[in-house]
């Protein structure tokens, strides 16, 4: 059985984004397209209506692209429960107030049981000073908390 990945919109903008000439940038594209031509296949993978929100902003070309990439991708609703751990993870201050879509990202997650949660988000998601608070929040209301990671530490 394969593990079941969340992706989250920061990795299908990197998928999709023109080249950049910043090098953090191109660095990340280059990962995230190298894992998604060599190492999706090993997974079950799930956006979510957050997620086809986020990826048809913006500009319509680059929206465009964004949801070609993931149209074979199975889409998971926003349930109440993913709603109320996301306060949760709002309130026990695991992501910052002004980041209600992050933290849903997160409730979204895990309550669907999602083993990984992949990001380039490393301010409010895969970051190193509050996983452990974002992990201890979520398993406290009897969810297991997806790893959170990018790319480049999944499957590489």
């Amino acid at each position: 059985m394969k593990a079941v990945v969340y992706i989250e919109s920061s990795v299908i903008s990197y998928l999709t984004a023109r080249p950049s000439r910043d090098v953090v940038t191109a660095a990340r594209q280059a990962i995230t397209s190298e894992w998604w031509d060599n190492h999706r296949q090993r997974y079950e993978l799930y956006i979510s209506a957050l997620v086809e929100e986020e990826i048809t902003s913006g500009d319509a070309t680059a929206a465009q692209r964004r949801i070609e990439a993931v149209v074979d991708i199975p889409s998971l609703g926003i349930t109440p429960e993913a709603q109320e751990l996301a306060q949760v993870l709002l309130d026990g201050k695991g992501v910052p107030a002004n980041s209600v879509e992050d933290a849903l990202h997160i409730g979204i997650a895990a309550t669907q049981g999602a083993e990984f949660l992949l990001t380039w988000n490393f301010k409010h998601i895969n970051n190193a000073e509050t996983k452990a608070l974002i992990e201890k929040l979520v398993e406290d209301q009897g969810y297991l908390c997806p790893i959170l990671c990018s790319p480049e530490e999944l499957g590489g």
